[in-house]
């Protein structure tokens, strides 16, 4: 008699267990990224397994046990659905971890992701002084977000510099770049386009507005990302002439100490 109930219960275990599988395996979802910032767009997917008629999955999106958005969405016809929430408003404003539940009858899943508010995201400002080596050095002023500058320096066989960065999380950075010591120009003066290489990947940037002392540009980065290289048609053109003055300068005070030293009669 015993034996009888100890298969039973084996029996409703494996029912119970091949069920609850079955429920968590219906719907799956998932997000386009694991960390936002506000202003973002969340993009939300996912599918379930069988389609039940018209039934609907429902999203509701919630921050600390309070509902920030909700959505209801239509099951395409092989079981996939997609939602794009826009990480901004005034329920957008605590940073933290979001949770995104899924339902599909009485099936649920759910997700979550990291969210970030703008009066709350680390955004590093401050001059860097780049070192040109034996030429000297110059500061360059920056703002990165999503990482720190870890080093600048001048490449001058590329007519480059080059900002070593670690990246933490998508990103970018705003570069003030001194027309005196970097530049890139055709040969009628006017501005040309840098070449902005990332880790050897020729990427593109962004540059809204012409200032006549600087040319301020924006990179946008990867987490895995970590040399970014300038390269214009020139750079630190001056310290050229300041090494030559001071070439010419030794060789004058070297002329001088050797007259001096040994005078020559007439």
């Amino acid at each position: 008699m015993d034996l009888k109930i100890c298969y039973g219960l084996i029996i409703l275990l494996i029912i119970s267990t091949g069920t609850t599988f079955a429920q968590e395996s219906l719907i799956s979802i998932q997000t386009d990224d694991n960390n936002y910032d506000e202003g973002d767009a969340i993009v939300v997917s996912g599918k379930v397994t069988t389609v039940i008629g018209e039934t609907p999955v429902i999203l509701q999106l919630f921050s600390q046990g309070n509902l920030v958005d909700i959505a209801q969405l239509t099951v395409a016809q092989d079981g996939s659905f997609t939602k794009t929430f826009l990480a901004e408003g005034k329920l957008w404003k605590k940073t933290g971890e979001y949770t995104i539940i899924a339902s599909y009858q009485e099936h649920q899943i759910e997700t979550g992701f990291s969210y970030t508010s703008k009066s709350e995201a680390v955004v590093i400002t401050e001059p860097y002084e780049v070192d040109a080596g034996s030429y000297g050095t110059f500061d360059v002023k920056y703002t990165i977000k999503g990482g720190t500058v870890k080093k600048m320096v001048v490449d001058s066989n590329m007519f480059a510099v080059v900002v070593q960065i670690d990246a933490t999380d998508e990103g970018s950075i705003t570069l003030d770049l001194p027309r005196e010591f970097i530049g890139a120009e055709k040969q009628d003066g006017k501005d040309d386009t840098f070449i902005i290489l990332i880790d050897g990947i020729e990427v593109p940037y962004q540059e809204p507005d012409v200032h006549s002392e600087s040319r301020v540009i924006t990179i946008e980065f990867e987490p895995s990302d970590s040399d970014i290289e300038i390269i214009g048609t020139y750079v630190v053109p001056e310290f050229g002439t300041v090494v030559m003055m001071i070439l010419v300068v030794g060789i004058m005070m070297t002329v001088l100490v050797a007259r001096n030293k040994f005078p020559i009669s007439i």
